[in-house]
């Protein structure tokens, strides 16, 4: 099996086993953050996979030299020696990958300014309708339905409504503000933007559907984690039971929300931390798994 179809092979696996066997393991709702890594990790190695696949199928003798030389070679990074013989494959070598590479920049871009514009018209209305205050941290909207929900961003701002000041008791409110300072501090939506340009260019690829889905289901979980530093379980789940319903705009996150029932569950079901050995299992998987589809481009050719 040349390099170019083991390079398929593993995007497959990746694209469309993995995420399967991932969905199945009880361990990602225990370590949010571990699995966010991980499903960004799978993400780019499918794209490293695809754009070394499409290299060699250019330049199949391109990385006939072993090692760090042939690693270089493989990622397009090394010199060409003589310009005067570089060929159309030498350019579509090179050129393909580079433009997958422009292009998930280009379309994360493209979802970063979109929902920035979005916060920034939103933050426009809130500066007319709403009042700050001081002692919440947070804006206040003159609205009879419960709604608590953050504008990430340059000009982060957390916003209540006065329906929500009215159902919640103080340390529910208090648990609900920490949960939305959590996704700003985590910068939860650059994240989130990641993933969603990943989804949006391999439109239809179970990896790319989960990867959008479960993405912004963990970064709720690990704010959900943050604010539980301060504050009790039932505080929390209650405090999201009430605000299961809100609505939020676009381009923010809210304490509530569709996924609130399986939070929910979470939050009121003892959660057992991963060992410390199995975390640090993961976190290397997730730090190896990128730089596979490398390794297998650039095993020494036989013969």
């Amino acid at each position: 099996m040349n390099a170019v179809s083991a390079l398929i092979g593993y995007a497959g696996v990746i694209g469309f086993l993995a995420p399967r066997l991932l969905l199945r393991s009880s361990w990602p709702h225990r370590a949010p953050v571990l699995a966010v890594a991980a499903w960004q990790a799978l993400a780019m190695s499918f794209v490293v996979a695809v754009s070394v696949a499409v290299y060699e199928f250019a330049e199949p003798t391109g990385h006939e030299h072993a090692g760090v030389l042939g690693l270089l070679q493989t990622c397009g990074l090394a010199a060409v020696a003589d310009h005067a013989h570089t060929t159309s494959a030498d350019l579509l070598a090179v050129a393909v990958p580079a433009a997958l590479t422009v292009l998930l920049l280009g379309v994360f871009s493209r979802e970063v300014v979109r929902a920035h514009q979005a916060r920034s018209r939103h933050r426009a209305v809130l500066d007319l309708v709403g009042r700050r205050s001081s002692t919440l941290r947070a804006t206040i909207i003159e609205h009879a339905l419960p709604a608590a929900y953050c504008l990430p961003g340059r000009c982060p701002r957390v916003v209540v409504s006065q329906g929500a000041l009215q159902l919640l008791s103080a340390d529910q409110l208090d648990a609900v503000l920490d949960h939305e300072r959590a996704h700003i501090a985590g910068r939860h939506h650059l994240v989130l933007a990641a993933a969603e340009a990943f989804a949006k260019i391999f439109r239809g690829l179970p990896l790319a559907r989960h990867v959008r889905e479960q993405t912004g289901l963990l970064l709720e979980m690990i704010a959900d984690d943050r604010a539980l530093r301060c504050h009790s379980r039932d505080v929390l789940a209650t405090a999201m039971y009430e605000m299961a319903a809100a609505k939020t705009p676009r381009g923010a996150f809210a304490a509530g929300g569709p996924n609130a029932l399986l939070r929910l569950r979470r939050l009121l079901t003892p959660q057992h931390q991963p060992h410390p050995a199995f975390s640090g299992s993961i976190a290397a998987v997730a730090v190896t798994v990128p730089l596979l589809p490398l390794l297998a481009a650039c095993a020494p050719s036989a013969g």
